[in-house]
């Protein structure tokens, strides 16, 4: 059960000792650079550096097959609904039409459409990996610490810090009442349908949410009976100086970005076109 989930993991490497701030101004600025531009080929070489990055933290499949799983069929999804809304929308944005697939109707298939869908496609396996990898790789509290360090309020660097703690603790709890309703007699196996599955995990989602509102009344209460948020500053324990490899990573996202302006100035818009 323990490598579905999705949370910090200790580890030793590169990535583990970068700090958290640079991870995350990494992430943001490479998603924003992957999210500006259409072209396949920016976009494909991003998802091969998430790839790498993975190698590089010893992350494994089983470690991220779940939740890898769990995105792949949300991005199926969202390519379809896309097609089934706008099927011609292809051939409107790159001025041509290559008919592969007759349909019925006004749906019918071209290399133009299958050409954006992939490009859809790809940019949730270059962008999704790498948040994956900063979840795996960041500690809460280090994080945090970070986050205060770049001059945001430290209420909000602990309440992205309580935030990361709290994924997995929910991730495991919701297991945890998956198994016991299992052992109540609810089928929620592959051995049963996909609609008797959705229900019946919909019938953990209430608990799930119940005791979570609990846990964080509990919470806040503690937090204000030790006086969080008195003062206007505060010490963190596991703070951590920006090193020359932070700067180097913060100065890669910067290229990279760079990089995706520069590809919207060549190709004269967000758009790589093939066909003109």
């Amino acid at each position: 059960m323990t490598n579905r989930l999705i949370g910090y993991q200790a580890g030793e490497g590169f990535i583990y000792q970068l700090s958290g701030a640079s991870k995350m101004i990494f992430f943001v600025l490479v998603s924003i650079a992957c999210m500006a531009t259409y072209d396949p080929r920016f976009i494909a070489v991003v998802g091969v550096l998430s790839v790498y990055l993975f190698y590089l933290a010893g992350i494994h499949w089983r470690d991220i097959s779940f939740v890898v799983k769990i995105v792949a069929a949300i991005a199926l999804f969202n390519i379809l609904m896309v097609y089934l809304f706008s099927p011609s929308y292809g051939q409107e944005l790159y001025g041509a039409k290559t008919v592969l697939l007759k349909g019925w109707g006004r749906f019918y298939l071209t290399s133009q459409e299958l050409f954006y869908l992939g490009n859809l496609l790809l940019k949730y396996f270059s962008t999704v990996p790498l948040a994956i990898l900063f979840l795996m790789t960041t500690h809460p509290s280090q994080f945090a610490a970070s986050l205060n360090q770049i001059g945001l309020p430290y209420r909000f660097a602990y309440s992205v810090s309580l935030t990361l703690r709290y994924i997995p603790d929910i991730q495991e709890e919701f297991y945890m009442i998956r198994m016991s309703q299992e052992a109540r007699g609810l089928e929620l196996s592959k051995k049963t349908g996909l609609l008797t599955r959705i229900r019946g995990n919909l019938q953990i989602v209430i608990p799930l949410i119940f005791s979570s509102l609990e846990r964080i009344d509990t919470v806040s209460t503690a937090m204000e009976l030790r006086r969080f948020g008195q003062h206007k500053k505060r010490t963190w324990y596991t703070a951590k100086p920006f090193s020359k490899a932070d700067y180097l990573t913060i100065l890669l996202a910067l290229i990279i970005l760079a990089g995706s302006f520069g590809l919207i100035y060549v190709n004269q818009g967000r758009f790589y076109n093939p066909w003109s």
